[in-house]
């Protein structure tokens, strides 16, 4: 098990993941404690825990979850990752086709929707993101711990026609990265 701090300067995340042995009984099948990694933009530090390949999900895939290149999203997949915003950073403004399930898991963050309305979402509190142009802000002297699921989905159709999907990497050249490398 890992004893590193995060690049945030949290603990490392614990991961334990479960499967079947060869009798069809559940079995552990691995445990790690692993540290969140600073993004080349400098505004967060990011852990994935667990890809799937499609929605639904494949339980009888036995790859590795981490083993999955990974955007932000991952096309016909799931992704699930810890993400550690850090004190006064943001992220950039973003849609993903994806329906996303933020747990604030510890401080707290501002996000920001395209016409400038802000909601903050304390420790605790969970956000259900529908495919909607927004950013992350910590606007807190404290780091930011969310857990965030994202689920693929269709783009939102506005009078029949899609949105454009404007994932951080495709507005942001310095977030342009392979998320499970940094």
């Amino acid at each position: 098990m890992s004893e590193l701090l995060s690049d945030s300067g949290l603990p490392p995340v614990q991961r334990v993941v479960t499967g079947h042995d060869g009798n069809g009984r559940a079995v552990f099948r691995s445990e790690d404690c692993e540290p969140t990694r600073m993004i080349p933009s400098g505004d967060a530090s990011f852990l994935t825990i667990w890809t799937t390949a499609t929605v639904p999900a494949d339980n009888n895939d036995e790859t590795e979850g981490r083993d999955r290149t990974t955007g932000t999203t991952l096309e016909g997949g799931s992704v699930i990752r810890v993400v550690d915003m850090l004190p006064g950073k943001e992220s950039p403004m973003h849609r993903t086709n994806s329906i996303d399930y933020g747990i604030v898991m510890k401080g707290e963050i501002e996000l920001e929707l395209e016409d400038g309305r802000k909601k903050t979402i304390r420790e605790g509190g969970i956000i259900v993101q529908r495919g909607t142009n927004h950013l992350w802000r910590n606007t807190t002297d404290e780091v930011c711990r969310i857990a965030f699921i994202l689920i693929e989905a269709p783009a939102y159709l506005h009078d029949g026609v899609p949105l454009d999907e404007a994932k951080p990497e495709q507005v942001d050249p310095v977030s342009n990265v392979v998320i499970d490398e940094v």
